[in-house]
């Protein structure tokens, strides 16, 4: 299948310049594109993954990326709804520049014919004077049609500064560079910056008198149409130390069946059949969880590693009495309580209903009480008959955590300190 033609079956392309002519340009030989990652943190997070594998799959049909960290863009920030950004020191998003690009190298192959090139637009943006910027940049940009972009009208009510309003004007004289440095000839990017891809394709149309290509993915929304976690405010971060691969696992093994169809398209590899047989296997047995137990698995193997991910895996069954916890690498039980919830405990006399109570798995002592005379309190998958037993420091995985669980499916942990 042609590139276009899968990206356009993935749902990948909500905006474009002429397809038609994007592809014969496809047809015609290696072609170089580029996507840019402004560093405003200290990681990606799970929103940016939609460009991020998009630049994959273009890689792997054949085309050669650039990956553009913002050195420079950074510093300033596109205009956001809510106001001005936090502008930040220039040696911390120097700092973040090198962090992101780590992120990204799973990603890509940096070697062979359409190797993956990381350029930086500090390296061209810090050679600008201020006089060389007006002249050279800013005299092909109309202030009509900058001012026609959505975000620009919504931001000229409550005030934007001529810091984020000369935002485009960057971004669009990064096209240009990478145009006349590497070649570039497509650019790729998110929905929210159509605005500022187009007007790179225009102004290297003006001052160069030559034809570029671009398209943008859409905007990733979950079934109730808030972003892709976003919804508490706490969606998952590239950076391990952020979010660990465990909980990133349950981030995706925990998409609704709603969604996990359409993100299969979004972010996996899988091919057409794949996808139909996952599809199938969701609407008859959702319990199951087929669909996401695939996408999970293989989004945090291309990001985490298979090791990683095989540790995560045996963590999620361990936790409800399919697997030996004591098996477990430290960091990954304690990744895996803490998504569960995890109570900090002082002894020196810790008692399993005071674990079952603090950790949440019950409401009360008493509560803890009828649980273990039903047959459902465990202390790390043992099952517990006398719910007043202190727990004893020599069954404590790695010298300090309990998993606490009522009957099957409530599942806590504990950090006993004795």
């Amino acid at each position: 299948m042609h590139i276009l033609d899968d990206l356009a079956w993935r749902g990948l392309i909500q905006d474009s310049t002429d397809l038609e002519a994007l592809r014969e340009h496809l047809d015609s030989g290696l072609v170089t594109f580029y996507a840019g990652f402004d560093p405003t943190a200290q990681s990606l997070h799970v929103g940016h993954l939609m460009l991020v594998l998009t630049c994959r799959r273009l890689q792997r049909a054949g085309l050669r990326p650039l990956l553009l960290v913002g050195g420079a863009t950074g510093q300033i920030g596109d205009p956001k709804e809510a106001g001005e950004r936090t502008l930040n020191p220039p040696e911390v998003v120097a700092g973040w520049v090198e962090k992101i690009r780590d992120q990204l190298a799973p990603f890509v192959d940096y070697h062979g014919e359409n190797a993956a090139v990381p350029v930086n637009n500090l390296d061209w943006t810090s050679e600008l004077s201020v006089v060389d910027f007006l002249r050279d940049v800013g005299k092909h940009f109309p202030i009509t049609k900058m001012l026609s972009r959505e975000i620009v009208k919504k931001r000229l009510e409550s005030g934007i500064s001529f810091t984020e309003f000369s935002y485009q004007l960057l971004q669009s004289h990064d096209y240009f560079e990478l145009h006349r440095r590497h070649g570039c000839t497509l650019q790729i990017g998110g929905s929210d910056q159509w605005g500022n891809i187009t007007a790179g394709v225009d102004y290297i149309r003006r001052r160069a008198g030559e034809h570029v290509h671009a398209f943008v993915t859409p905007l990733v929304t979950n079934a109730d149409g808030s972003k892709i976690g976003k919804s508490d405010g706490k969606g998952p971060w590239l950076d391990a130390e952020l979010t660990s691969p465990y909980s990133f696992y349950q981030f995706w093994f925990n998409v609704d069946d709603a969604d996990v169809v359409r993100y299969l398209k979004y972010f996996s590899f899988m091919g057409r059949e794949e996808i139909d047989e996952l599809e199938r296997a969701t609407a008859e047995k959702p319990a199951a969880r087929l669909a996401q137990r695939a996408l999970a698995e293989e989004l945090t193997i291309l990001l985490h590693g298979k090791e990683e991910t095989e540790h995560v895996i045996a963590a999620s069954q361990a936790l409800f009495g399919r697997g030996e916890l004591a098996e477990l690498p430290e960091t990954t039980l304690r990744a895996a309580l803490v998504e569960a919830g995890m109570a900090e405990l002082k002894g020196p006399e810790v008692t399993v209903a005071e674990a079952m109570k603090e950790s949440g798995v019950v409401a009360s002592l008493g509560e803890a009480r009828r649980a273990a005379k039903e047959g459902g309190a465990y202390l790390n998958n043992t099952r517990v008959t006398d719910p007043n037993a202190v727990i004893d420091p020599a069954d404590l995985l790695h010298g300090r955590y309990a998993v606490i669980r009522r009957g099957k499916k409530t599942v806590a942990g504990a950090d006993v300190r004795v």
